[in-house]
């Protein structure tokens, strides 16, 4: 016997800034681009998205992505020393010229993978992690089946020109967001524009030059070859909004980066990021036969929608919540969800979970609750 309450709410709305205008379609000159929202995984932009295409070196970015995940779980730290192996020396291309038997820490490795595209600093990381550049490659496949990569073949950590290397422009951004989304602190190498290594000996300027000309700049990865073409995943943060804008196959280093700020600039003008949840604190549920009275009831997951900022003042929530359950409850158990419309188009469904479990009371705990209130009425 569960009796349901409604109630709409207002949502809380970012506002439009002053003079805001909104542009059409970007000018993209390139074999393929796509341009996603980071949090949702929304595509804004496609052209191409699923041709299979060289990356070049933005083939990195899903090297970057297993170095952060090591580096996150705790089974690599920054400040450890690699040794540098006669393979990874041997790399040609962008490199730092590491040497046989050299060392040198996991950040400044990182460094010159994010800021030079260094090959040969990125078979290091490869061989560090996971014994050997294969075994990592088997990785980084495996990684990309995991995230739906379904136009990927990888075959080298670095992006060197090899038959059947390929991925797509969607690809690409799924690999970006993963990175940015759940390891934000890759920050700390892809937004340096000038550094060095090797105690200042060695100097690093950062191949994305949107680092220091394109206001809001993240990262990514840049990459070029005669066959893959100028190549880039730019990423960008503005208003609490970061998107992802692909470039991939562009004749020229400049067409490649006006490219990808084209469609930042599209993203940026047209759309935002608005809070989907009650403007009221959600009340808590009565749990019937509990070891508790109440449970709290929370969203599931942020609430964030991106929506068209046209359309910023055309959102509403509503509210359907369950004034009762019965115990046990599960921590996560949906007790009911947000609505949130747009013009009165349902343009997401939020659960609203419980925030704790609640055990179901034994026959002893019955016999002391039903004492206790007995007592407490006297």
């Amino acid at each position: 016997m569960k009796k349901v309450l409604a109630a709409v709410l207002a949502a809380s709305l970012l506002i439009l800034p002053a003079g805001a205008t909104v542009t059409g379609a970007p000018e993209v000159s390139a074999g393929a681009a796509v341009l996603m929202e980071k949090e949702t995984g929304e595509v804004l932009y496609q052209q191409n998205p699923h041709d299979k295409l060289e990356p070049a070196s933005v083939t990195k970015v899903m090297t970057m992505l297993l170095v952060m995940e090591a580096m996150d779980a705790g089974l690599l730290s920054p400040d450890e020393t690699v040794r540098v192996s006669a393979r990874a020396a041997s790399m040609g291309g962008s490199q730092v010229y590491l040497k046989e038997g050299e060392t040198m820490t996991v950040r400044d490795l990182m460094k010159a993978v994010a800021v030079v595209s260094g090959n040969d600093a990125a078979v290091a990381l490869a061989e560090r992690v996971a014994g050997s550049e294969s075994a990592f490659v088997e990785r980084m496949n495996q990684r990309a089946a995991e995230l739906g990569m379904e136009d990927t073949t990888f075959l080298n950590c670095t992006g060197l020109p090899a038959p059947g290397h390929l991925t797509s422009a969607y690809d690409i951004a799924l690999m970006s967001r993963e990175l940015i989304l759940h390891h934000p602190s890759v920050r700390e190498y892809t937004t340096i524009w000038m550094d060095s290594i090797r105690d200042g000996a060695f100097q690093l300027a950062n191949t994305n030059k949107l680092i220091r000309f394109y206001d809001g700049a993240t990262g990514l990865k840049t990459g070029f070859t005669a066959s893959a073409g100028y190549c880039l995943s730019a990423t960008a943060e503005r208003d609490g909004m970061e998107l992802i804008a692909v470039v991939m196959k562009s004749e020229t280093r400049d067409i490649r980066n006006e490219s990808a700020k084209s469609m930042l600039n599209f993203g940026f003008a047209n759309y935002t990021v608005v809070e989907g949840k009650p403007a009221q604190a959600l009340p808590p549920v009565d749990v019937l036969l509990g070891e508790q009275e109440q449970v709290q009831p929370v969203l599931a997951g942020t609430g964030r929608i991106l929506i068209e900022k046209a359309q910023v003042n055309d959102v509403e929530t509503n509210v359907t919540l369950c004034s009762d359950v019965e115990a046990p409850v599960e921590e996560g158990q949906k007790l009911g969800e947000l609505t949130v419309t747009i013009n009165g188009q349902t343009r997401e469904v939020i659960p609203i979970v419980a925030s704790q479990a609640v055990e179901r009371l034994t026959v002893p705990g019955i016999f002391q609750s039903l004492l206790e209130r007995f007592f407490m009425a006297k």
